[in-house]
């Protein structure tokens, strides 16, 4: 790879920015969107029916967070798998592979009656997000070389919409059935809606074969293990979304807490999804025409720190400014760092492993957030504590932010 200081990391010559997409383009990224609407759901679903859980379980306000945890730290874990399930059954199989497990995860919950068979749901379901996740940008990064931070900010913002579904259609469903089961189980459908979707596409395209088969090992591998910036990245990445998993676990029943009813305290998580689909969409395209991106990723969490401190000063007080500022710092940087990963290498199959890599580290960290925001629940009565403990962290990551100049990008191996 190009080590030399000026270099463009992606290796993509600026006038490529100006093809026009093609229809093609359009329908992979309509199936882009299928698939990532189905990767928060079983998070934020789960939240504004915490309480419902809680009494019909008996799970106590720890083994609560870990119907949120549990995911998060599959996703990370099973990310790590991601290089050898590429090479043994290809990365457009490994994704279908995802999108089952998701489908049977959330069947399951059609019939589980206690927290053990919700956390195995969780895990289940998380595994499946886990293969996606690491598989697909590799993808997205060969089909949409010249287009990279389109194409992640779309799937990012499809991620975030699905989230704000899962906040909103859950209790609706619930509701409807009298069964917090089926507000739960709904989203076997559109995993299942995704599933055809994707090998529609693969049985259709004659241009994905590369993709649809296992990937040779590389001579040139590198050792991610032993590269710093692979493990600062995934650092950032992990407690930048410490945020999300907090919030999208907490934030109903932190305003529950304060009188606001199970259905707007839903309302409020999936409003905070729209401003993070939306801000997912939009920051990588606005840092698309900079080689520099952290000016940008310190606006997006710049965003999140003026949410939190509402929240901590102010929480009845407008709640849904906070909860949008706040969601639309934590989406615009989380697509925009996984832009800014991807920027590290123009061979999509390396800057796969990287992404693959900082979301193993990135989750399993991430994970940890909810768990001690509930244990700090538990101990004060409040979540004053986390949403300082949150805001610290941004601040922190402001700083780290600082660390990935273009240069850097072109001279991490």
């Amino acid at each position: 790879m190009n080590s030399h200081p000026r270099a463009n990391p992606t290796g993509i010559p600026a006038r490529h920015a100006t093809v026009a997409l093609k229809w093609q383009d359009v329908v992979w990224l309509g199936a882009i969107v299928s698939i990532g609407v189905n990767l928060r759901p079983l998070l934020t679903s789960i939240s504004p029916l915490m309480t419902t859980i809680r009494d019909a379980t008996g799970l106590s306000f720890y083994g609560a967070s870990l119907l949120t945890s549990l995911p998060v730290v599959a996703m990370g874990i099973g990310a790590f798998g991601a290089g050898g399930l590429a090479r043994t059954i290809g990365e457009t199989r490994g994704v279908a592979l995802g999108l089952l497990a998701i489908a049977l995860a959330c069947a399951a919950r059609w019939t589980a009656s206690s927290g053990v068979a919700l956390w195995a749901t969780a895990l289940l379901a998380g595994a499946g997000v886990a293969a996606i996740q690491a598989l697909l940008p590799a993808v997205m990064k060969q089909r949409f070389q010249a287009r990279v931070p389109l194409a992640m900010g779309v799937f990012s913002a499809s991620i975030m919409g699905g989230g704000g579904l899962g906040a909103s259609l859950s209790p609706w469903v619930s509701r409807a059935l009298q069964s917090w089961q089926a507000g739960l189980a709904v989203w076997t459908i559109p995993a299942c809606g995704a599933l055809v979707c994707w090998w529609a596409l693969h049985w259709r395209s004659s241009g994905t074969a590369a993709a649809a088969k296992p990937v040779a090992a590389r001579a040139d591998t590198l050792s991610l293990w032993r590269t710093r910036r692979a493990w600062t990245l995934g650092l950032y990445f992990g407690i930048v979304n410490g945020g999300y998993t907090s919030l999208a676990a907490w934030l109903p029943a932190f305003y529950q807490q304060r009188g606001v009813s199970v259905a707007a305290s839903g309302s409020l998580l999936a409003g905070m999804t729209v401003f993070q689909a939306t801000s997912a969409l939009l920051l990588p395209l606005a840092a698309a025409s900079f080689r520099d991106r952290r000016p940008w990723l310190i606006l997006g969490l710049s965003a999140q720190l003026v949410g939190l401190f509402g929240l901590i000063a102010w929480p009845d007080v407008a709640p849904l400014l906070w909860v949008g500022v706040a969601g639309a710092g934590l989406g615009g940087t989380f697509s925009l760092t996984l832009v800014t990963a991807m920027d590290h290498s123009s061979d999509h199959r390396l800057a796969g492993e990287l992404v693959a890599f900082i979301q193993g580290v990135g989750f399993i960290v991430a994970a940890v957030a909810p768990v001690v925001a509930g244990l700090a629940r538990g101990w004060s009565g409040g979540f004053g504590a986390a949403w300082i403990m949150l805001a610290g962290c941004v601040v922190a990551m402001m700083a780290v932010s600082l660390l990935f100049s273009p240069r850097s990008c072109g001279q991490w191996r």
